[in-house]
């Protein structure tokens, strides 16, 4: 007999994406930071490349324990705030882009991150209490 479990989805124990995620944030976080303190070379592009990769492999795997549908859909807009920082790793190699192009695209893919944390735990709650509405 199988053993019931109080998680929904038997693929939602994934910590390792969600710890290469918060990995990609900060490696993202870091090569922002480095222009600002006048590092030289191009450490910080690879840095950002690869920070930009691992938040999007962690969010494309990080499953949503919820079968609320809006639940559901913030979780797929982190998704999409990884490609928005892939496109800004992108421009910092393109050499027929504006200097600061990449810094849109980790702004916006911030401002989703930062809308999809905050909303997450509230649609949860609303989930849980059983009201749809805000």
């Amino acid at each position: 007999m199988k053993q019931q479990t109080n998680n929904p989805h038997p693929s939602a124990s994934r910590p390792w994406a969600k710890w290469l995620a918060v990995a990609g944030l900060l490696l993202i976080l870091t090569a922002t930071a480095m222009p600002l303190f006048r590092f030289q070379g191009d450490v910080f592009r690879y840095l950002y490349a690869a920070g930009a990769l691992s938040v999007f492999i962690g969010r494309l795997f990080n499953p949503c324990p919820s079968d609320n549908l809006r639940v559901r859909r913030l979780y797929r807009i982190e998704v999409w705030a990884g490609v928005i920082f892939c496109a800004g790793a992108f421009f910092m190699f393109y050499k027929n882009g504006g200097a600061m192009d990449w810094m849109a695209f980790t702004l916006a893919g911030g401002v989703i991150e930062a809308y999809a944390s905050i909303m997450i735990p509230k649609a949860r709650e609303a989930a849980h209490n059983g009201s749809g509405k805000r």
